[in-house]
């Protein structure tokens, strides 16, 4: 059984609490600034000693109002600097936050509330509190309600002036490090959402570990701008990360004013997942494309990714050297600008990023350190980092951590980030643990080095009706960087061969099919029965199948003239793709793929 542990850096201390984290931040750096808010056209600094006192103001306000410590508080906001703060006031008063995505539903709300037992709740927008009313009458236990939107926090904050500091004090030192610190609800893939209970150790140890094993990153006068949901505990993690490092944050949750705020902001390093990097490399082309450049762009592309793969192994060709500095001037410097310029470093997680845009990127001088974790792990169990980097792996396990690969290939990890077990359900958590290891469901392979490679998900792998073992991700992957290609969902359970379910990108579409000569105007129904987007889609399947053998490769697909959203039940909150839910909503177009003769749309010539 492989096996690859790295030792903690920093000793443990049991006692510790996350509040801790901010308290050590004002005492050793009262003035630095750890975030900034929009101001105009520019950003306004909150230094450490001033976040404190906002925390500190909040934080009377809820005990003001008759939260006790250990009371759970449901969040519902997108990604904003309203997140941390409530984050540390709820840690200040001794209670437990509860995290609800901006997206979830009524009956998703009505679960979280009512299985985490959540005496009050937290909303931002009016949209959001008319989801949440539409449940609060089943929900007796849920007294108190704040939104946002009506300045409730300010209200707040006023109301606990007659609170001493002294009680504040107390209830933050109540908890300790083996105590709950957040109770967050798993996306819900692979069914009914459960509980995750993340304890203080797990987010004071792996802060403290972190930020010695990433110093590089998170060094001083560093910065990032989160914009991908802090509900989940990728973005949380890290904002929790930059309170104990002393990074700078910024907010930005509409993705369609990231560049501008990655203009203004200039982060140092970005939080991401590999869909962004992909719409990155793929808005950057289809632009060249249409100023009738594509071939010079996907030649500096091409020689971007032999550049990096050279110095990855030591040795650069003088005349590859020579060509990439001429593109790095013509082409990879806008680009460079249009993330803000400072751009060094880029974490990537929640699926596979694929070697090729690893190399694209580093070689534009900004590092994809690719990581691999769960909400039962607080984020990341590994991951690559400076000092320790391998472009198509997640990385080494972090220090504190061990990760060891059970018999049947599934990725089992044991840490200082594993949460303590599943809220009120004990069978669930029994299941998950195996001698003390955590097991993932993920399957992957250690090397040498003890970097780790994820290979699939153990509950996906598909068994073709020829005993055919086939792990969707390595074929859904590559398929999905396509420009035009919104989702993929690889098919065949118990079938005589693999297919696949195809929707179509509409933010893409529209530039591409412009770019191809066709109407630009088309809809995702008209361009899904398009000769043209048809032939696309049959290069992107024939490229994933080059990577595989015949009985794994995809024979047939058949392109939808919807996508898979979240609002539609078929994404998690993280966008991950809820399998089962697909095959059982698109089960007559299944059955119409292998009962039909011909391919429905497309035949895979490999």
């Amino acid at each position: 059984m492989d096996h690859h542990s790295v030792p903690a850096l920093v000793p443990a201390d049991p006692e510790a609490n996350a509040s801790d984290l901010l308290i050590d931040r004002v005492s050793a750096t009262p003035d630095t600034p750890l975030f900034s808010l929009p101001a105009g056209d520019g950003w306004r600094d909150v230094t450490a000693a001033e976040f404190l006192t906002q925390v500190m103001a909040l934080s009377k306000g809820l005990v003001a109002s008759g939260i006790e410590p250990g009371d759970k508080i449901g969040f519902m906001c997108k990604t904003s600097y309203e997140w941390s703060l409530i984050d540390f006031a709820t840690w200040f008063a001794g209670a437990v936050l509860v995290p609800v995505y901006d997206t979830s539903s009524p009956s998703q709300i009505h679960w979280i509330l009512s299985d985490s037992g959540a005496t009050s709740m937290i909303v931002e927008t009016p949209e959001h509190f008319s989801r949440f009313d539409e449940v609060h009458s089943d929900l007796p236990a849920v007294g108190r309600v704040w939104q946002l939107h009506l300045g409730d926090l300010d209200k707040l904050s006023q109301s606990g002036i007659e609170v001493p500091d002294d009680e504040i004090e107390r209830r933050r030192a109540l908890a300790r490090g083996s105590d709950i610190a957040t109770l967050i609800y798993t996306s819900g893939s692979m069914g009914t959402p459960k509980g995750c209970v993340l304890t203080h150790s797990n987010f004071v140890e792996l802060s403290r570990n972190a930020a010695v094993a990433m110093k590089e990153v998170v060094a001083p006068g560093s910065s990032t701008l989160l914009f991908i949901t802090m509900a989940h505990i990728f973005a949380r993690f890290i904002a929790v990360l930059a309170v104990h490092a002393g990074v700078k944050v910024g907010h930005q949750p509409d993705t369609s004013r990231l560049l501008e705020s990655l203009g203004s902001f200039k982060p140092t390093f970005l939080l991401a997942v590999p869909r962004v990097f992909e719409k990155v490399y793929n808005s950057a082309e289809q632009k060249a494309e249409a100023g009738g450049k594509g071939k010079i762009f996907r030649k500096a592309a091409d020689t971007a990714i032999a550049y990096s793969a050279a110095l990855e192994s030591g040795s650069v060709p003088f005349g590859l050297k020579m060509k990439f500095l001429l593109f790095d001037r013509l082409v990879f410097a806008k680009l460079r600008a249009a993330m803000g310029g400072n751009v060094r470093y880029a974490v990537s997680g929640s699926a596979p990023l694929g070697a090729r845009l690893g190399h694209f990127f580093h070689a534009l001088g900004i590092t994809i350190l690719e990581g691999y974790g769960l909400t039962e792990t607080t984020a990341p169990a590994t991951v690559n980092i400076p000092s320790a980097s391998k472009i198509g792996t997640v990385g080494p396990p972090l220090p504190g951590m061990s990760v060891r690969i059970a018999e049947d290939g599934e990725i089992q990890v044991k840490g200082i980030d594993v949460f303590k077990e599943y809220w009120n359900n004990p069978d669930a958590t029994a299941d998950t643990f195996e001698d003390g290891w955590f097991c993932t469901g993920d399957l992957g392979t250690l090397d040498a080095d003890g970097f780790l490679t994820i290979t699939g998900r153990k509950k996906e792998i598909i068994v073709t009706a020829g005993g055919k073992n086939v792990a969707p991700a390595v074929l859904e992957d590559p398929v999905r960087a396509n420009p035009i290609i919104g989702q993929i969902v690889v098919v065949g359970d118990q079938k005589p061969f693999i297919a696949a379910l195809i929707t179509l990108d509409p933010e893409m579409l529209p530039t591409w099919l412009q770019n191809n000569g066709q109407d630009a105007t088309m809809s995702v129904a008209d361009a899904a029965r398009n000769p043209a987007v048809i032939a696309e889609v049959q290069r992107a399947i024939d490229a994933a199948n080059s990577r595989v053998s015949r009985a794994e490769s995809i024979r047939k697909f058949e392109i939808l003239d919807t996508e898979f959203t979240e609002d539609s039940g078929h994404l998690t909150p993280k966008l991950s793709i809820k399998r089962a839910v697909i095959v059982k909503d698109f089960a007559d177009v299944i059955d119409r793929i292998y009962t039909t003769p011909q391919p429905t749309q497309g035949l895979s010539l490999s």
